[in-house]
């Protein structure tokens, strides 16, 4: 279905895993602040628990972001009900922590399968909604281990590196239609994204990494329910960067997330200077052109 032309008036957000969580919060905020909501997870009946019956501003489908059917048809409805989509919440996903040699290769692939390949579904469903419309803005939830790397973060982070790479470089092919695309990166949010419910771990235990592995599962365990980040706030902020006139390409969440970005950014200059003079040695001794730096050219 096509959809309606470009109008001032309440958004319609599309918000994928809002059964809790994150993304309940999210799609929570953007009914407060007078926005209509498509609210998806794997469960309608948990979505009905959360946030009633559908209504005016409130459309409830069941979605799972690996089944390119459910998202076709979940993208087709919410057209069909609110006649756009202009912020979409790729928040779908879950955590898969553990020693690396202590998960099987199938455990790699359902995390692809949900935290990216889902979410690259998804975008791809709705982004052309969005250019017929010459606007729109998409989050994409990823994780300060999205920036950061660590024990027990091999297959999660990996999944949440590849989301952002893919956010920034998608941002530069859709901003000239007016689509803007942010990547979210939380800290340590009180979810229940370390419940036993939610997060998985490594279950091929290996005796050389028993201490380690023992210490990782308390660390979380510890923190579960413990976290410094509301998600009420989180969800409230993203409804100020969806009404922002220039938003960010990347937005970090928390002061921990804080934290982690400007250690980052400082851990990296310490590494460049220190190895700079071997780096620049690798030039050839032939003519070339000076190059644009990657990511400048289409900017």
């Amino acid at each position: 279905m096509t959809p309606t032309l470009p109008r001032n008036g309440p958004k319609t957000w599309l918000v994928t895993g809002a059964t809790r969580g994150i993304g309940a919060a999210i799609a929570q905020a953007a009914l407060e602040a007078g926005d209509r909501v498509v609210a998806t997870g794997r469960r309608r009946q948990a979505l009905v628990e959360a946030f009633g019956a559908d209504s005016d501003v409130l459309l409830s489908l069941a979605l799972d972001v690996t089944d390119p059917g459910q998202i076709a048809a979940a993208v087709e409805a919410a057209v069909a009900r609110f006649g756009r989509i202009d912020v979409l919440v790729n928040n779908a996903g879950y955590g898969h922590l553990g020693l690396f040699e202590e998960m099987r290769p199938e455990d790699a692939r359902v995390q692809f399968d949900t935290n990216v390949f889902g979410l690259f579904d998804m975008t791809r469903a709705v982004l052309p909604i969005m250019r017929a419309q010459r606007s729109g803005h998409v989050f994409n939830i990823s994780s300060i281990g999205g920036l950061v790397g660590g024990e027990s973060g091999s297959i999660y982070c990996a999944s949440k590196f590849a989301v952002e790479g893919f956010t920034e470089s998608v941002a530069a092919e859709v901003r000239p239609f007016g689509i803007r695309m942010t990547i979210v990166e939380p800290g340590f949010f009180r979810t229940d994204f370390l419940d036993a419910s939610s997060v998985r771990y490594g279950d091929t235990p290996i005796a050389d990494y028993a201490e380690a592995s023992a210490a990782i599962r308390a660390f979380y365990t510890a923190r579960n329910q413990n976290q410094a980040g509301d998600p009420a706030k989180l969800g409230k902020a993203l409804v100020t960067l969806a009404n922002a006139d220039n938003p960010p390409v990347r937005w970090s969440a928390g002061t921990d997330a804080i934290a982690v970005v400007e250690g980052r950014a400082a851990s990296l200059r310490v590494e460049l200077d220190a190895w700079r003079d071997l780096s620049a040695s690798t030039d050839g001794d032939f003519p070339f052109r000076e190059e644009p730096t990657f990511g400048t050219a289409w900017s």
